[in-house]
């Protein structure tokens, strides 16, 4: 079995198994502010479990390169995580499904400008994966007394390569 995985453009479609995809490109679904903001409504299925709340932070990730070996996936099975990037560079978004509790073979997407994600709760993930400096993000997510993380070490490691369109 080849361990290696090629980047796909993130679209809505494709990462429906796994979360929502949140665009601010294109037309505002409305008008707000006495006419001068648009308002992007509603993009993510936000869940926080019995016992958490809403918790809103900044994360600074270091920048990776291709090739990228992934060698640790997570979840959280309390609650979905968002990540909402501070520039317009794209990141990775690495997601497997669930396969009787494990990791299945993950899938990369990448991240167009304006393009963040909601992770729903228990998909499991890569880490925040930025391809470029600064790696800002603000992420919503649970905040509760109850563990809320699950991680799995793959070894050997999953090879993310650029498709043979990226440039």
């Amino acid at each position: 079995m080849s361990r290696e995985i090629t980047i796909e453009p993130l679209t809505p479609d494709a990462f429906a198994p796994f979360g929502d995809v949140l665009d601010a490109s294109g037309q505002p679904d409305k008008i707000i502010n006495a006419g001068l903001c648009g308002r992007h409504h509603d993009l993510a299925q936000m869940d926080f479990g019995q016992g958490g709340r809403a918790g809103i932070s900044i994360f600074n990730a270091q920048a990776r390169s291709l090739p990228y070996a992934v060698t640790l996936l997570e979840r959280h099975p309390d609650g979905s995580q968002a990540f909402l990037p501070l520039t317009a560079n794209p990141f990775l978004v690495i997601v497997a499904p669930d396969n009787a509790g494990e990791p299945g073979v993950p899938r990369a997407f990448i991240t167009a400008p304006h393009q963040g994600i909601n992770f729903y709760r228990s998909v499991w993930h890569g880490v925040l994966t930025p391809l470029s400096a600064p790696g800002l993000f603000a992420v919503v997510d649970r905040i509760g007394d109850t563990p809320n993380l699950e991680e799995v070490l793959l070894d050997p490691p999953y090879l993310i390569v650029p498709s043979t369109s990226e440039p």
